[in-house]
């Protein structure tokens, strides 16, 4: 249940009809402008835009509002050419809904309805003739210019060159980017939203950058890995996608290659041909078949025949 408490304010209000307060199409922004609009002062030329601006309303409140209290026919507005030819805009505010008929009749009576009334015209000199359609007046338009030397006379057209068959070049049209250099810039709008409005007609000139970077040996992982580090820090929008795309994509670093594998550590060793339960491997000084422990034990001997025979 609701209860109210109304004092009736002694000075300082205005009457108003139940129906502007509770009118079904009028929103609460048109409301508020066109009760603002009454309760000014008798005389007050006060604008609409400027009810609105000290009433608070926004610019979009403000254009839906005004919309709707011309629809309803509270407000009428027309323009008007004053003096010197300035144009003036009208604006009628009325508490009860108006016709566009009525709403003339009131603008007419305003003052400055009757200073638009158009002036006197003071006739021109003479007779009025009928315009000449035979060509161009017969003055002579050099009277006033002898001083200056005459115009040269138009220099003849050279002949023109005997047609030739020209050989088509390669800047005649570029070749069409592979269809994963297109895959490649179709799926960037899933790696990052700052990249999720790039420019339909950019995705070609982008595919063609794509292809330059297969082409160098570069795969379609190190592409989106090279553009999402270029991107802004997370929270910074990106106001040109496309553009920054091309930045990232222009220069074509080379391939890293492979490093070349480290040498074998077996590599100079030679198997010892001396009695071992197991190979046994060692890297010789010269071009001695028995390792140093074989050849510690045997004083230094020669290699028997049959061994220094055996190929190595």
């Amino acid at each position: 249940m609701t209860y109210r408490h109304f004092i009736a304010p002694s000075r300082g209000f205005t009457q108003f009809s139940h129906e502007i307060i509770r009118h079904p199409r009028l929103c609460s922004d048109a409301v508020r402008l066109l009760t603002w609009q009454l309760s000014l002062p008798d005389g007050a030329r006060e604008s609409l835009s400027r009810s609105a601006e000290r009433a608070r309303i926004g610019a979009c409140a403000f254009t839906r509002a005004k919309r709707q209290l011309m629809a309803e026919g509270f407000v009428h507005e027309r323009r008007v050419q004053g003096p010197g030819g300035r144009w003036v805009t009208q604006q009628l505010v009325s508490n009860v809904p108006l016709g566009e008929d009525q709403a003339a009749r009131l603008l007419g009576r305003s003052p400055a309805s009757a200073q638009v009334a158009p002036s006197a015209r003071i006739p021109a000199v003479g007779v009025p003739t009928p315009r000449r359609a035979d060509g161009h007046p017969g003055k002579d338009h050099g009277e006033n210019t002898s001083h200056r030397p005459p115009a040269p006379p138009p220099a003849p057209a050279p002949a023109p060159a005997p047609a030739r068959e020209s050989a088509p070049t390669a800047a005649a049209g570029e070749p069409e980017p592979p269809e994963e250099a297109r895959a490649l810039i179709g799926v960037l709008p899933l790696l990052s939203p700052a990249l999720r409005y790039v420019p339909p007609g950019m995705r070609e000139e982008l595919a063609r950058l794509a292809a330059a970077w297969l082409a160098a040996g570069h795969t379609s992982e190190a592409v989106h890995e090279h553009i999402l580090r270029g991107l802004p820090a997370a929270g910074t929008p990106v106001h040109r996608p496309g553009g920054l795309l091309r930045h990232l994509l222009r220069d074509v670093p080379p391939t890293r290659r492979a490093s070349p594998p480290a040498p074998s550590r077996l590599a100079g060793m030679r198997e010892c041909e001396g009695h071992h339960v197991q190979a046994t491997l060692f890297r010789p000084v010269g071009d001695e078949a028995l390792c140093w422990s074989c050849r510690a034990e045997g004083g230094g001997a020669a290699v028997p025949q049959e061994r220094a025979a055996r190929p190595r």
